[in-house]
This record gives structure tokens, sequence and C-alpha cells, in this order.
């Protein structure tokens, strides 16, 4: 798509990607007599949440950041299935539609702004020309970074803590992953803030588009 429309973020936000977790957690007695289907979920969950937001940082196009950003909290979820935190999964995955989609529909302002471009690099300066989207991909970059009192602290944070206190063999291993996965996660979201609002714009002037 030429940008993230409303329709589109719906659907990588809230419903389509999202479809396996809420298919893992409406089957969650069928997983239950399977020990090694969850600990098999507990680890790809945790690698997976950890890898995506490693790929993250280092992308430049705005739309590739927020994808990877969505790929590494699905990891949180299917690794908190996999330690039977069910309720947990579902309240993130809750939270979560809603933060990312303000992220998504925030991404397609810029975008439709700048004529279409996509790459962090080539854009600067626009808290003072997009201040709207600027508060807006404020609230969702704080939320998934899990800035107290904004809704992925509550969620994310919750699966942490409860990680760190399961029994099994590999909690341990699958919680520094996910804290290493978080903090990825805060690098991104501050590097996607700086790049696009705050750092001297690269565009040449011909081509910027002032709202």
């Amino acid at each position: 798509m030429e940008g993230p429309t409303p329709v589109s973020a719906l659907l990588h936000a809230a419903t389509m990607v999202t479809g396996g977790v809420f298919l893992v957690i409406r089957c969650s007695p069928i997983f239950e007599y399977s020990n090694i289907i969850l600990c098999l979920m507990t680890l790809i969950g945790g690698i997976t949440a950890f890898f995506c937001a490693l790929i993250a940082i280092y992308q430049y196009d705005i739309k590739k950041v927020i994808a990877y950003s969505t790929c590494s909290q699905l990891g949180y979820m299917f690794f908190s299935c996999g330690l039977s935190n069910y309720h947990l999964a579902i309240f993130h995955l809750f939270n979560h539609a809603f933060f990312k989609a303000l992220l998504f529909l925030g991404a397609g302002s810029i975008i439709h702004s700048l004529f279409d471009e996509q790459d962090m690099r080539r854009m600067g300066n626009l808290v003072i020309n997009l201040p709207y989207t600027f508060i807006c991909f404020c609230i969702g970059s704080f939320s998934i970074i899990g800035f107290p009192f904004l809704t992925g602290f509550y969620s994310k944070d919750l699966i942490l803590e409860v990680t760190f206190n399961v029994y099994i063999i590999d909690a341990w291993f699958i919680y520094f992953l996910a804290l290493f996965a978080a903090f990825c996660t805060s690098l991104y979201s501050i590097k996607i803030l700086l790049f696009v609002f705050f750092f001297k714009n690269n565009r040449f002037k011909s081509n910027f588009f002032v709202v």
C-alpha cells in the first residue's frame, strides 16, 4: 500500500496478524495437554520478540520499523501463552491493537504529508508542521515502551513479572530475552521520534510539503 490507511491500520494492528494468538488462546485447553508444545511456543515466542525488536532498530523505513515492532509484540503474546498465561496474552493483544493502530495511522499521516516518503533519514523537524501527529505518535510510542500509567505499562510489565516468577527450565532464559526485547523496543521507538520529529530535515525544499 502507498501508506497506512485507517483500514490497513485496523488490519495490521487488530485483526489480521493477531489472529494466530487469538486462535491459540481459544484453543488453550488443547495446548495444555502437551508440555512439549508449550515449551516450544515459549521458546519461539521469546526468540521472536527479541529478534524482531533487534531488526527494527536497524530499519529506516518507518513502516518496516512499525511492522517489525508488531512482530516483536506478537512474540510477547506467544511466549505468554506458552507459559499458560492466556489472560495476559489477550490483555496485551487488546492493548496492542489500540496503540499500534495509533502508530500506523500516525505513520500514514507522515508519509502522505511528505509525498509518500518512507525513509526516516529524509524526514525531520516535523514537530512544528505536524503537531497533532506528533502528540498521537508520542502516546503510541510511550505506550509500547511501557511508560507508566499508559496501557503498555500494565500489560508488558505484567508479562515480564509473571515470566520471572514461573519455575520451569527455560523461564529465566525467556525472561532475559523479553527484557532485552523491551530495551530494543525503547531504542527503536525513540529513534522514530528523533528521526521524524526532531532531527534536521534532509529533504529538498521543493519536495517538502508543509501541512
